[in-house]
């Protein structure tokens, strides 16, 4: 996320910004903060800085074990209940090193040494009253449909190996992650995805998980209004040369909406540094995590993808934090459905929040010649990101991809390896591990997977072992 240290200094501490010493270690009240700041509106927390706006620093041999420490007391219930797991980030200010923390505002109510803390512009304040306390529960329960308790849902709900795929895809995102030490049930406690209502007695898996892990058939049932439509509009203007109607799960949806893009959209060459990234999947990413995200799931508005001959727009069901456009001077990141937005940024499926819409203001231009981007804060989300009109002037990836792939491969292969072979065919020169983080497949199943391709000559392997090769096709 990008900090604008001399800006958080003018505008002094509040309620969303706190100043704390922490020369050698973590100050003795971090957590009270945290945990004031998960319950009220969210916040920065800067370590290193006095209350008088003194850069004091922090001690550069000590920075990353603080860090650490912060990631490991947020995910420890006897300090934060329930755990919430931060990032820390090392930065320099002035030839003094800081530690910047920013906490979400959560969708649950939180306990720091089992007292519940909230926010004023004074600082942090311990709630011990019960009116008070229920009136947070009140205003928590108001504000976050995906916090609804769902007492009959079960695991045998979940569509079959999708926890244990995306607990994969997080291990390889993040080796060392405190999640990877946990069993399904305490992972799902953990991360917000069962529990208990104090306020109502009702316990059990939450709305959120069963949007990232349901059977369409179990969303269906709780929510009938869901479904994502892709289109892509660009000849037939008045129905669709394509259509994809997506009544799954969170994390296949993801899937198939990257599938969709890479279908119909061209990937450019683009060196950052000495580099080459996929600009594609950089903007688009972002665009598609945003719309699952932060979706409102109780409103019927159905969310849409569709492109068209000179933008990408999307439009979704949204509970605005405010009205009016976003833009990277103005945006003050606030997420509409925490626990979704922290499982897809530790899959690796999402930036940090905030830092994903100034990705895509940043390399537009680059991919389509244009930055003219929308991102309009209403009742209705709207966003729109501009195209070429080039893109669709040739054979497209797509025609070529559902004629010549199926004839060649003439049902010999299943979906994912179709899968890889589209990636590989929209980005000439991609490396195994890029096309595992693409796919979301672990590394030893996309080996089994370019082998085959290769083993039916749709694919070569160049360059050496050594030095690091490449496949193309």
């Amino acid at each position: 996320m990008m900090l604008d240290i001399e800006k958080i200094l003018r505008q002094g501490e509040g309620i969303s910004f706190e100043f704390k010493k922490s020369k050698e270690e973590l100050p003795q009240n971090l957590f009270e903060t945290v945990c004031a700041f998960l319950n009220r509106n969210g916040g920065t927390i800067l370590l290193g800085v006095g209350d008088n706006k003194i850069i004091e620093g922090v001690n550069p041999e000590k920075a990353d074990k603080i860090c650490k420490n912060i990631i490991n007391q947020s995910n420890n219930p006897q300090k934060l209940f329930p755990t919430f797991l931060l990032s820390a980030n090392i930065c320099s200010y002035k030839n003094k090193t800081l530690i910047h923390i920013f906490v979400p505002i959560s969708s649950q109510v939180h306990k720091c040494n089992n007292k519940i803390y909230d926010r004023s512009a004074d600082g942090d304040f311990e709630l011990t009253s019960s009116e008070q306390i229920k009136n947070l529960y009140i205003r928590k329960n108001s504000s976050y449909s995906e916090n609804t308790i769902y007492p009959f849902l079960n695991v045998f709900d979940f569509a079959d190996g999708i926890v244990e795929r995306a607990r994969k895809i997080i291990k390889i995102q993040r080796p060392v992650h405190p999640w990877n030490e946990l069993d399904n049930d305490e992972f799902f406690r953990t991360a917000g995805f069962y529990r208990k209502d104090l306020a109502t007695g009702l316990e059990g898996f939450t709305m959120s998980a069963l949007l990232l892990f349901g059977k369409p058939e179990t969303i269906g049932s709780a929510l009938p209004h869901y479904k994502i439509d892709a289109l892509k509009r660009v000849h037939d203007t008045d129905r669709y040369d394509d259509r994809e109607n997506i009544r799954c799960n969170l994390i296949e949806a993801y899937d198939k909406l990257m599938l969709f893009i890479t279908k119909h959209l061209p990937d450019k060459f683009y060196l950052e540094g000495t580099q080459r990234i996929s600009i594609r999947e950089t903007i688009f990413r972002e665009v598609i995590a945003n719309l699952l995200i932060h979706r409102e799931y109780t409103n019927a508005f159905p969310s849409t993808l569709i492109i068209y001959k000179d933008r990408l727009e999307v439009k979704n069901a949204n509970k605005p934090h405010f009205y009016g456009p976003i833009l990277p001077s103005n945006f003050e990141p606030f997420p509409k459905n925490p626990h979704i937005a922290q499982i897809f940024t530790q899959m690796g499926r999402s930036e940090e929040l905030g830092t994903g819409v100034r990705k895509v203001y940043k390399y537009s231009k680059a991919y389509s010649g244009s930055n003219e981007i929308e991102f309009l804060e209403q009742d209705i989300f709207i966003t729109k990101v501009p195209l070429d009109v080039a893109f669709f002037e040739f054979i497209e990836v797509g025609d070529y991809s559902d004629g010549e792939i199926n004839r060649e491969i003439n049902g010999e292969i299943n979906g994912e390896i179709k899968k890889v072979y589209l990636i590989i065919l929209n980005r000439p020169g991609i490396k195994t591990k890029a096309i595992a983080n693409e796919a979301g497949r672990p590394k030893k199943t996309i080996d089994k997977y370019l082998k085959k391709l290769i083993e039916m000559k749709l694919l070569v392997y160049k360059g050496s072992n050594k030095t690091g090769g490449y496949y193309t096709i």
